[in-house]
């Protein structure tokens, strides 16, 4: 098989979905580049409704596109299905984001003339997407960026290419020239490629603190490069004093299970106070030994299907089996009932006896629980990770609430609401390792703009003063 080649695999079905060559990431950018001024050159109006256009290409494809989502990542249909709506929905939200964060601002003054705040486009944007929600998320990179006057080269994992392509041919459809957005077909290689070239001016990357991290250790001497990274998070669950046993373990599997725990913002560790700890975790196995886990297309619909390959099903099966033998008691083992496909059983693990615990990210249907006696001590352990994307208490009164929503450190925290489920009308980012302090969603139009500040008159006038002899 050449190394030139791409190959997308269905992880339901281990069969082929699409191929492709490699990218030529040179010649992209260069044709980017020739192209960018012409759009940037358009009017705002202009940009807004192709992109408007965009997500009427979106709707007529839509069960079509969320097909391939399906089949591409394995999650059931419902769940691809919900990702094409958030495609669609996120044009108007990034439409009334850039007015809201961009908007242009005139103060007139007589004597002074007036000064003048707009912004302008950085010019040719890397977007580097992730394989969990292979549409949406470099969606909400793309659209603001287009909006802006930029250029967009866009990079979808590897894993997932097809919902890539698919993407950019609907902004093509909708009448946007083909070299304003491209796409690359690559791996690695192309994606360092592509951050390091001197042609862009941007970097906008969803993905794993690890990639993050040599990302921006890459551009650490490129202080003109505009730089967004929205990473990973080992994101806390606390669940405090409630008697909505069922109503919080429901809350639980949301945040834990939900695209089988392959969301940035899934809930990796659930804090539970000791006095209520085997209530819940009766009502939390039960609701997890009653999740559904298969295809996309099978009836009744999953409510989980496979992670995204096997590496990725046997990394979090050690993962699992490390923290069983280092202190870890299981409460629902991880199972892989099939060698050579990567579906998993969801699992749960009391770690409370762990006397070092992995402040990684484990994405995937893995649960870890931690029982503590007091408040303090949970909003502590909630805190003790070098991540900070989601957190969320359940249960605990307003005065409780309050302290946690103070002293934890996260970017997006709530209250008796899952982890996950984050809307786009909201910004989206966190502290640590899960951002560099660029949050996405409704706040990506900050880092797809700068801001220009002018002071303007329609004649020069000016006088010299002290210092000057007289004539």
């Amino acid at each position: 098989m050449s190394d030139n080649l791409i190959i997308s695999v269905e992880p339901a079905t281990g069969e082929e979905l699409w191929r492709a060559e490699k990218s030529d990431v040179d010649a992209i950018v260069d044709r980017a580049r020739r192209a960018w001024p012409a759009w940037a050159a358009q009017s705002l109006t202009t940009r807004m409704e192709t992109v408007r256009r965009f997500a009427n290409e979106v709707r007529k494809e839509n069960e079509t596109f969320a097909e391939l989502i399906a089949r591409e990542t394995g999650k059931p249909m419902w769940e691809a299905r919900t990702e094409v709506e958030a495609v669609v929905n996120k044009v108007e939200i990034s439409i009334r984001a850039y007015s809201d964060r961009t908007g242009q601002k005139r103060l007139d003054s007589a004597l002074q003339g007036t000064a003048a705040l707009r912004h302008k486009p950085h010019g040719v944007m890397a977007v580097l997407g992730p394989y969990n929600f292979p549409a949406h998320l470099p969606n909400g990179h793309i659209i603001p960026a287009l909006i802006a006057g930029n250029a967009v080269i866009f990079k979808p994992s590897e894993k997932t290419p097809a919902v890539g392509e698919f993407l950019l041919k609907c902004l093509h459809k909708a009448g946007l020239p083909s070299a304003v957005a491209q796409l690359v077909v690559g791996g690695p290689d192309e994606g360092k490629a592509l951050v390091a070239h001197r042609g862009v001016d941007g970097v906008l990357f969803t993905g794993s603190a690890q990639a993050g991290i040599a990302i921006n250790k890459k551009l650490a001497t490129q202080p003109g490069k505009i730089v967004a990274l929205e990473m990973g998070g080992n994101n806390p669950l606390i669940v405090w004093d409630t008697p909505l046993f069922l109503d919080a373990a429901s809350l639980v599997i949301q945040s834990a299970f939900t695209t089988a725990g392959q969301r940035c913002s899934a809930a990796r560790r659930l804090i539970v106070k000791s006095s209520m700890y085997d209530d819940l975790m009766v009502e939390v196995k039960k609701l997890a030994d009653r999740i559904i886990v298969g295809g996309p297309m099978d009836d009744p619909q999953p409510f989980m299907g496979p992670v995204i390959d096997n590496d990725a099903a046997d990394q979090l099966t050690e993962s699992f089996l490390y923290l069983l033998s280092n202190g870890g008691k299981a409460i629902k083992h991880l199972v892989k009932p099939q060698d050579d496909l990567p579906f998993l059983s969801p699992s749960i693990i009391d770690t409370t006896k762990m006397t070092d615990r992995p402040d990684v990210e484990l994405f995937g249907p893995l649960l870890q629980v931690i029982r503590v006696d007091d408040f303090d001590e949970a909003i502590a352990e909630a805190n003790n990770t070098r991540f900070g994307l989601a957190a969320s208490l359940v249960g605990g009164t307003p005065q409780e609430y309050n302290r946690f929503w103070a002293n934890i450190r996260a970017g997006i925290v709530n209250w008796n609401r899952p982890t996950n489920g984050a809307s786009s009308a909201a910004p989206f980012g966190g502290t640590g390792l899960s951002g560099n302090h660029r949050p996405s969603a409704f706040y990506a139009a900050d880092y797809c703009a700068y801001p220009v500040a002018s002071t303007e008159l329609e004649q020069p006038r000016a006088t010299v003063g002290v210092g000057f002899r007289d004539s």
